[in-house]
């Protein structure tokens, strides 16, 4: 859909710019729409740039008022009311041809204007086109400047390398585009298909047609072709008001499909991208898998060493297995996260709060120690997020080991500061405070030796860790997305 305004209101000049993202993309054209504003000024309410082509207008204009030195043209059809086409060169020197239709409200005055530009270069190229597809496109611009070529707003692009193909209203093909005829050939309709009709072809396109037809509006469907998959676009064409369509009107009938001109359906081949779309799918599965069952087997060795735990009889040997089982604890989380998300990036929040449920699975019942995490949600690549929960592993472990030692009550705080380019984690703990010869370059614990390693050389940051008012703090800061390259690899 292209740019528009959000006070557009609804009725005639919504239904017009619903139309004008599949009319840029078909005639090769920018439109804009425009309200007038004052007396002498129009302002911008709508814009559509082809997909098929280069864009006229790389900036966005919507809200932009121009007045009669900008677009004379556009102003002489608003008090002209009627079809007006005038050749001018944009600032950026393209020559381009602008076809500017009056958009009537019932009370005959001049709601709106469509804007219709295109390149010299590609009316050249519209001129070497079958006859029946150049009125086609001709009546297609009217239909849409008359609110009559109602889109919903899903309908996906006409790209470059789709193919079009014009049928007429007994539906017998009367203009296929080179890419749409190579798509046939893909098929095995060798045979030039112009003049056969649709039922002779045995695909979907004879029943999408008469569905768009009934349904009075362009309709998309995907469908599959033999070994292909073909997205469709049907857009059935009217012709512009005759004396016998006019007086259909007057008397209160609707359109059917009696009196369609031709319907113009555009073919997307997605073969290629279904199936990179399935690959990937598969290989994501595929990891997704790996990383639960790295999970399990993470979970499994804990266990494992929890046995181990309980069997110990010397009270260093079960520190040391304790640390053990919260260090590839943490690194599970990792795995779990990714085993359920396809994503690469990971919630450090929820790392922290799954820490914290470990941790108190492992605290002694004697110990009341109130753990919290607080701090909006920050997103870290898997890599970095598997080090900074190392970082916070051992951090809370430290806490507790030499915090709490000789105390039972207490409270740990996990705060995350999300700095845009960089992050802030701070644990926070008010028991014993540090030693006055503290001395974090040259402690013997080896936590604190893992933290800053995995600091300094994974996370590429900084740590400290010192008294405060609040209790001991350990702050950690580091850069988003930066690894070393032996983590990367």
């Amino acid at each position: 859909m292209g740019d528009m305004d959000e006070r557009l209101p609804t009725g005639l000049l919504r239904n017009v710019a619903l139309g004008m993202p599949i009319t840029a993309d078909l005639s090769r054209s920018d439109l804009l729409l425009l309200r007038p504003d004052t007396a002498e000024q129009l302002m911008v309410i709508a814009q559509a740039q082809p997909h098929s082509i280069a864009t006229l207008y790389a900036d966005d204009l919507v809200g932009r008022s121009l007045t009669k030195e900008d677009v004379p043209v556009i102003v002489e059809a608003w008090h002209q009311r009627r079809h007006r086409r005038a050749q001018r060169d944009l600032p950026s020197g393209a020559s381009v041809v602008q076809d500017v239709y009056p958009i009537l409200a019932k009370d005959g005055s001049v709601a709106g204007l469509l804007s219709i530009e295109t390149s010299q270069i590609q009316l050249e190229r519209h001129r070497q086109r079958h006859h029946s597809f150049r009125r086609a496109i001709d009546w297609l611009k009217i239909m849409c400047a008359r609110g009559e070529l109602i889109v919903n707003e899903s309908l996906s692009p006409f790209g470059e390398w789709d193919g079009v193909a014009l049928v007429d209203g007994q539906r017998r093909i009367a203009y296929l585009s080179g890419i749409a005829n190579n798509l046939f050939r893909r098929l095995g309709y060798m045979e030039d298909l112009r003049g056969r009709r649709l039922s002779y072809l045995n695909t979907s396109d004879d029943e999408i047609v008469v569905a768009a037809i009934e349904a009075r509006h362009p309709l998309e469907r995907e469908v599959k072709e033999g070994s292909h998959i073909w997205v469709r676009k049907v857009v059935p064409i009217w012709p512009p008001d005759t004396a016998q369509s006019m007086l259909r009107r007057i008397i209160g009938r609707q359109r059917g499909g009696d009196d369609v001109a031709g319907v113009l359906i555009l073919i997307h081949d997605a073969t290629e991208e279904r199936r990179k779309k399935e690959e990937l799918q598969v290989k994501t599965t595929m990891i997704q898998e790996v990383h639960h069952r790295v999970k399990n087997n993470l979970q499994t060795i804990a266990a494992v060493l929890r046995m181990q735990a309980r069997r110990a009889t010397d009270s260093n040997t079960l520190v040391a297995l304790n640390e053990a089982i919260a260090r590839i604890l943490s690194v599970a989380v990792i795995h779990e996260f990714l085993s359920l998300n396809e994503r690469q990036s990971i919630n450090v929040r929820d790392i922290c709060q799954r820490i914290v449920a470990q941790t108190r699975q492992v605290m002694v019942p004697e110990q009341q120690i109130d753990l919290s995490v607080e701090g909006p949600v920050v997103y870290l690549p898997s890599q970095q997020a598997t080090s900074c929960a190392l970082v916070i592993n051992e951090l809370v472990q430290n806490a507790l080991e030499h915090g709490f030692e000789h105390r039972k009550r207490g409270r740990i705080q996990m705060i995350l500061t999300d700095g845009g380019d960089q992050v802030q984690l701070e644990v926070i703990d008010d028991g014993e405070p540090l030693p006055d010869d503290f001395d974090f370059g040259n402690t013997g614990s080896l936590g604190l030796q893992i933290v800053r390693s995995l600091v300094t050389g994974d996370l590429r940051g900084q740590v400290r860790l010192e008294n405060q008012a609040r209790g001991v703090v350990a702050t950690v800061i580091f850069p988003k997305g930066v690894m070393t390259k032996v983590a990367q690899a």
